[in-house]
């Protein structure tokens, strides 16, 4: 009988301790230090500032392009000086020299571009105040006079040209001064040169998102349709469009690597 006692004594025991082992462990009471993360600490970065002439200066970490003062961050596509014509803290597309590169090239990047269509413009659709700004040298992001002039819509004003339409149409009125904000994130590819993941644009005109994380699906041509070729690193580009209507002005131009 005692013998008996023990081994179920032993039994129940393990029964219990079997049971206590597939009991849920209790989770710890969650505090707000669990959550909080010290590390790394952000870079600090002075923000711009309001300059008697309305625009905003470029934060502390940014890289100027234009200060109104010359091109010297600008060549023609030989690498030699970029033609056109600097004047009153602006500059001018000077029609018939070529397009202007930024002599750095950049990957990832916030882009501050301010450009003006001319109070005096003629003309009608893509023959008005037309020009573009190439991310990388590839991919056109359209500047045209889209104030009450009918066009195709991927071809207006903020548009990825030939892909993507803008969300709005924000142009201001010829003889004002226009403002992009763009955040790029460059596409990036495999070793064999296959697309690894595609571009993608944010496009902020006068204040208005009129490209949202849009997917670039390819160069821009104006023939043809949109491919990937692999690249590294690019510069920006500005196009001297060739279109009879008075030239685009530009001033105020930052960018920032990301």
């Amino acid at each position: 009988m005692k013998w008996t006692k023990i081994y179920l004594s032993l039994v129940l025991s393990t029964v219990l301790l079997t049971l206590q082992a597939q009991q849920p462990k209790q989770i710890p009471k969650m505090e707000s230090a669990m959550t909080e993360i010290w590390e790394p600490v952000p870079e600090v970065v002075t923000p711009g500032k309001s300059k008697p002439d309305g625009t905003l200066s470029a934060p502390s970490d940014a890289i100027i392009l234009f200060d109104g003062k010359n091109l010297s961050s600008w060549q023609d596509k030989n690498a030699g000086m970029a033609q056109w014509q600097v004047h009153d803290g602006v500059f001018t597309v000077n029609k018939g020299t070529g397009d202007i590169f930024t002599k750095q090239s950049f990957e990832d990047f916030q882009l501050h571009l301010e450009w003006m269509v001319p109070a005096n413009i003629s003309g009608e659709s893509q023959y008005r105040g037309n020009s573009g700004v190439f991310l990388q040298n590839m991919y056109e992001i359209q500047l045209l006079d889209s104030y009450q002039n009918p066009t195709y819509v991927n071809g207006q004003a903020g548009s990825v040209y030939k892909q993507s339409p803008p969300l709005k149409n924000a142009m201001q009125s010829p003889g004002h001064w226009n403002i992009y904000d763009i955040i790029y994130t460059a596409p990036r590819f495999k070793e064999n040169g296959n697309l690894l993941y595609p571009a993608r644009v944010t496009v902020v005109h006068n204040g208005i998102v009129v490209q949202n994380n849009t997917q670039i699906t390819g160069h821009t041509p104006n023939v043809g349709l949109p491919k990937y070729k692999a690249h590294g690193p690019g510069p920006l580009r500005l196009q001297d469009h060739g279109d009879p209507s008075a030239p685009l002005s530009f001033r105020n131009i930052w960018i920032r690597e990301m």
